[in-house]
């Protein structure tokens, strides 16, 4: 089983943590949206937030925007 969610994210953020507003999850990561490194910390923070392995959580769309469209997997371990 699977699940999409639509997110916003804020690179270059002061401190790393993921809000609820409007019925969307805006992620805050410390990394500069450069050569994908905002992306790897999306993953990585989403994967803490959900309780979930950072091979479970994908970007579907949006790599090179602030919206982006994840996929999380269930584990299946």
């Amino acid at each position: 089983m699977s699940c999409e969610l639509n997110i916003k994210v804020v690179p270059n953020a002061k401190k790393a943590h993921i809000k609820e507003e409007k019925n969307q999850l805006k992620v805050y990561v410390c990394k500069p949206a450069i050569d994908g490194s905002a992306n790897e910390a999306v993953i990585q923070l989403l994967a803490k937030y959900l309780g979930a392995k950072k091979r479970q959580i994908q970007i579907i769309s949006g790599h090179k925007s602030r919206e982006k469209k994840i996929l999380i997997q269930e584990g299946k371990d």
